[in-house]
């Protein structure tokens, strides 16, 4: 595996580190008045979700892991688990349904998902950046609530609340952010 600089860590990079991997949340580089410059790294564990600061100097050397992808589909949620299929392959593995956090509502059957595995352990999950989901309910247009910004609150199918543009209402699909969990565009 290969070995960069502290001051190289970026945001995403899953780092070997204290006998764990650790995917990089947030790094900030500093250079105080005295001394020598350091990234300060706010890193979480892909195994338990704990989380973790830690200083790198330049002079650091960090272990960095390249996890392998694989499109898997979604097939259905059994005590907590969520069963994904490899679709080239067809085996079948299970993740625990709180890896995804709050966006497990918006993993629909048959999505296609991104596993990211190390060696043979599935470490994590990435849904697709956009989903269309239906209004259930949301407040009735009012007439002159033409403000650029203004937003209503709106509930969606799977019982997630999003704030969704006057124009929008009840029954129609719209495409959320998974990422963001905001209103993106009609559908």
């Amino acid at each position: 595996m290969p070995k960069i600089n502290g001051n190289e860590i970026r945001p995403g990079n899953v780092l070997e580190h204290n006998d764990g991997l650790w995917s990089v949340v947030k790094v900030d580089h500093v250079k105080p008045g005295k001394g020598g410059a350091f990234a300060q790294v706010e890193l979480r564990n892909l195994r338990n979700g704990s989380k973790l600061n830690e200083r790198f100097r330049s002079a650091d050397k960090v272990e960095r892991v390249r996890l392998e992808q694989k499109d898997q589909q979604f097939l259905y949620e059994t005590d907590g688990m969520l069963v994904f299929m490899d679709t080239e392959t067809y085996e079948q593995i299970e993740l625990p349904a709180d890896l995804l956090g709050d966006r497990r509502p918006f993993l629909q059957d048959g999505m296609q998902v991104v596993i990211e595995y190390y060696e043979s352990e599935a470490l994590n999950a990435t849904l697709p950046q956009k989903v269309v989901c239906k209004i259930e309910e949301t407040e009735p247009v009012v007439k002159g609530q033409t403000a650029a910004n203004s937003f209503k609150p709106a509930l969606l199918d799977n019982g997630v609340r999003v704030m969704v543009p006057p124009f929008v209402g009840t029954g129609e699909d719209i495409v959320v952010n998974t990422e963001t969990m905001e209103y993106a565009e009609r559908a």
